[in-house]
């Protein structure tokens, strides 16, 4: 087989240059791997211009909200779209910018949690008034009473409490229709991702980036860095690519997901599948967005020294997909979720006891059980680079060992090189 001269690997990340507010096209070779950066204001000019502000604070009716331009299908008529906490206006680059802030890093933790003791001190002020006849009535709907109480924590369901009873309880009972691999697209959207949503705009106030490189319709596969014990990024990535796209992601899970019960029901109503080459394309095919982890457990259960060093990639199995199905591959990266449990070290015995691959130590966990599971609110950022297209390589490129190398290596330095430069925008670790 002739070797193929398919992608140059000179440099490691997208140029972003130009065009950053249209839908983006497929680039063909990587590159440069270094961005011209404009020196920011001097200390001085930024008191100066904080004084003007100040002084200038009348409102202007003629200033009125704009959403955010290329932003995917539907994006700015999305019913939630003028509260995401992630739509700050862009730069001149295309990228979201976060709000200026006179606070120090720890000030903005701080007020988080001052908020989220403050709704659970008025959560149990209302149980505590409540009659005992109407707290056995709470006991004895237990759905009802989980439902009425993320929505008092601020999730924004799309339907009333006693009508989303009644739409989860059909669900239990069996009454709905899923896909081939067991999706339920309505369950998803009613239930699922309006707590996924809360979680990304209160908690981790997630910030995107490169948004209009998920591409509008067709099949695209998304390749994301992955670290946090738990795949919470997974959940935030489908989160944020529904509400930038009007599009749900297929996430492909570890067998370990789909080897337990209850967690196997619900990740694949949810539309994940079985990390496996023959499921990824058949979904590809199907014209499908397909998100994969080539990190596996390795990323999820690395100590906290390593954070945002990328483990290895595998075999390129998803490149070998995304090649035989000629789609675009958008490479992710995810700044913030190795914060949420800063795993200082591992317990390989308990683990082996309880066949996971990895029992984490953190500050928090197992020292306050179940409470240390609560995750950190870190400051998160996804960026979404260019497209690496992949419908102009050679015919049976997908089975050439060293093309799939190379590409495999060109998505992973992309992520990599990101991730070093969206840690140093971000600054501090909780914004």
């Amino acid at each position: 087989m002739g070797k193929a001269d398919v992608i140059a690997l000179d440099d490691h990340r997208p140029d972003d240059e130009g065009g950053r507010n249209q839908r983006a096209v497929p680039r063909r070779v990587r590159a440069r791997t270094t961005s011209q950066r404009q020196d920011g204001p001097s200390e001085e000019q930024v008191a100066a211009e904080n004084g003007r502000q100040r002084a200038a604070s009348v409102p202007d009716d003629s200033t009125v909200g704009q959403g955010g331009q290329g932003r995917g299908r539907g994006s700015q008529d999305h019913p939630d779209h003028d509260r995401r906490v992630h739509d700050h206006p862009e730069d001149d680059q295309g990228t979201t910018a976060a709000p200026p802030s006179d606070q120090p890093p720890g000030a903005e933790l701080g007020r988080l949690l001052t908020e989220l003791a403050t709704a659970g001190q008025r959560l149990l002020a209302g149980l505590g008034e409540l009659p005992n006849t109407r707290l056995r009535e709470l006991a004895d709907d237990p759905l009802r009473t989980a439902i009425d109480l993320a929505g008092r924590l601020g999730v924004d369901w799309t339907a009333s409490s006693e009508e989303l009873t009644e739409f989860v309880r059909s669900r239990m009972a069996g009454d709905y229709a899923v896909d081939e691999f067991g999706f339920d697209p309505e369950f998803t959207t009613t239930a699922w991702l309006p707590v996924l949503r809360q979680l990304s705009r209160r908690w981790f106030r997630i910030e995107v980036r490169g948004a209009e490189n998920i591409p509008a319709d067709g099949a695209a596969l998304l390749v994301s860095n992955h670290a946090g014990v738990l795949p919470i990024d997974a959940m935030m990535l489908q989160s944020v690519i529904f509400d930038e796209s009007e599009r749900h992601a297929r996430c492909l899970g570890a067998d370990l997901i789909f080897g337990t019960p209850y967690s196997a029901d619900l990740a694949r109503k949810i539309g994940a599948t079985l990390a496996c080459q023959e499921d990824a394309e058949r979904l590809l095919e199907r014209g499908d967005l397909v998100t994969v982890f080539p990190e596996g457990f390795k990323g999820l259960g690395k100590l906290y020294t390593e954070r945002y060093q990328l483990q290895r990639f595998g075999r390129g199995g998803f490149v070998s997909a995304a090649v035989r199905a000629q789609v675009p591959i958008v490479p992710v990266s995810i700044v913030g979720s190795e914060e949420i449990y800063p795993q200082v070290a591992q317990l390989p015995a308990l683990a082996r006891m309880l066949g996971v691959p990895y029992f984490p130590v953190t500050p928090l966990f197992p020292l306050l059980g179940l409470i240390g599971m609560i995750p950190l609110p870190s400051k998160w950022i996804i960026q979404f680079g260019e497209q690496i297209a992949t419908d102009e390589l050679p015919t049976g490129a997908a089975d050439d060992p060293m093309v799939v190398f190379n590409v495999t290596d060109q998505v992973r330095e992309t992520i990599q090189q990101s991730l070093y430069e969206l840690l140093t925008d971000r600054g501090g670790i909780f914004g």
